[in-house]
């Protein structure tokens, strides 16, 4: 159910305490919102959007400011006052300021920097400076830490003086007195130790850690196979350096997956939404694979007017032109993105470039099998047809040589479609590239030049010295 409908009366009534422009009533109606309910109403009324931040606590804006799209973000930060700015900025978890800041012009970027309070400034530089894409923008130095000498009943007591402060108390972190990390604990283990314990009596080394220069995809492996909420982020010398938690992994992922299904779709992926793009960006983003695409569907022309004679002589090959095609380009583009998405889950990697390509030729054989026998089937049936005088007799007398050039014509090409899309996408991740980049468009294109080929050898095999 969209949110109109389900908070309808909310609308209204939000609608008519903003004409009225009384800020207490307005402060009032929003502090018994819910946060995402407070984003509904932003994105409802974009023209209100700087009223409804500025009349909720620090904390609260800056919930509500972290749950919004990026463009709804640079507009409230170009309209909010400069102490409210501030106000927010530092308010903001170090990790949820990086990403939005990384996203704007490095001369607004250097600006808003300026209103950052001295330890926050050095933490967001700190974090900026890591490459983009790596674990090292996503971690936030917001997390408790204590010592492993420390009994069970002093780590309680930090917790409550500090807690309050940290990005999430469900794990604490013990390190020596140099900052290396010794191990992590949950929560629960704590509250159910003895009050009296030590630290190192309860920790049990094993741990997953991530290292900051790691990419985001590896962490959002990690958090998926070992169900963490957090995971500790260290340097090359084993210093803990902040923490990543699932609820970055969880918009990462979000964002790698709407970037892959953009590439896959062959376009550049969009930096913003939709709609919020500008004009002629979406067609700067979109026409370079167009032009790409269209190049290399040329060769569809060359490699028909290639076999120019042939087509004179077999004019009934042309009717099966687009079926041969498109069969093919289906098939690649099918197994493209499964071993795309397979790869994205971590379920196909490099070294099962094997396993892949002989379940793959399995694969495309039997699909190929069974649209040839179909292809079969439709070309007898209409010759029966024909024989009975119900449509015109198009295949003449050697209709059975038609038939079995388009069958053996689909398996060829299917199984050459799904040998192409399941390896491209793994070539070019060996090659070091996207294999998103390896999107269905593509793959249909050099299949629908190759095809060409395999279908016109197959109509020579079968027709040669009978009708060609």
């Amino acid at each position: 159910m969209s949110f109109e409908t389900e908070n309808i009366s909310i609308l209204d009534q939000f609608k008519e305490i903003m004409e009225s422009g009384n800020t207490e009533q307005i402060h009032e109606f929003l502090d018994e919102q819910n946060i995402s309910d407070v984003a509904g109403l932003i994105n409802e009324f974009p023209d209100y959007e700087n009223q409804i931040i500025s009349n909720l606590s620090v904390h609260r804006a800056v919930s509500t400011f972290k749950i919004l799209d990026f463009p709804a973000q640079k507009r409230i930060i170009q309209e909010l006052s400069p102490s409210k700015t501030a106000e927010l900025l530092n308010a903001l978890p170090a990790d949820d300021r990086t990403s939005f800041l990384e996203d704007l012009p490095s001369e607004v970027v250097k600006e808003l920097i300026k209103t950052l309070d001295p330890e926050e400034r050095k933490i967001t530089l700190s974090l900026l400076g890591y490459e983009e894409g790596s674990v090292g923008r996503l971690m936030t130095p917001d997390y408790i830490a204590v010592q492993k000498d420390w009994t069970v009943r002093e780590v309680i007591r930090h917790i409550r003086k500090v807690g309050k402060d940290s990005e999430t108390i469900d794990v604490v972190y013990v390190v020596d007195d140099k900052g290396i990390f010794i191990d992590d604990i949950r929560i629960r283990e704590i509250i159910l130790a003895d009050p009296d314990k030590k630290i190192e009596e309860v920790i049990d080394n094993r741990y997953i850690a991530l290292h900051v220069n790691d990419d985001q995809e590896a962490a959002n492996q990690a958090f998926k196979m070992n169900h963490r909420v957090a995971l500790p982020v260290l340097d090359n010398n084993n210093i803990l350096l902040g923490i990543v938690t699932i609820d970055d992994i969880l918009w990462v992922a979000n964002e790698e997956f709407t970037e892959d299904i953009q590439k896959i779709g062959g376009t550049e992926a969009l930096d913003e939404p939709y709609l919020e793009t500008p004009f002629f960006k979406l067609i700067r983003k979109r026409v370079g694979w167009l032009i790409i695409l269209f190049l290399s569907e040329m060769l569809t022309a060359t490699a028909m007017a290639y076999y120019n004679d042939e087509l004179g002589k077999v004019l009934i090959l042309t009717n099966f032109l687009p079926l041969i095609m498109s069969s093919g380009g289906n098939s690649g583009s099918q197994a493209s993105t499964l071993i795309i998405q397979a790869m994205a889950l971590g379920e196909v990697t490099l070294l099962d470039w094997w396993r892949v390509m002989r379940r793959e030729i399995l694969s495309g054989f039997v699909l190929g099998s069974i649209l040839g026998a179909i292809g079969f089937f439709r070309i007898f049936v209409w010759h029966l047809l024909m024989q009975h005088g119900i449509f015109k007799d198009i295949y003449g007398p050697y209709w059975w040589l038609v038939a079995l050039t388009v069958s053996f014509s689909l398996v060829g090409v299917v199984l050459w479609g799904t040998l192409s899309g399941s390896m491209l996408p793994i070539i070019l991740k060996k090659l070091g590239a996207d294999p998103a980049s390896s999107s269905a468009p593509f793959v249909a294109t050099l299949v629908d030049v190759t095809g060409l080929i395999i279908y016109f050898n197959v109509a020579l095999f079968f027709m040669r010295g009978i009708l060609l």
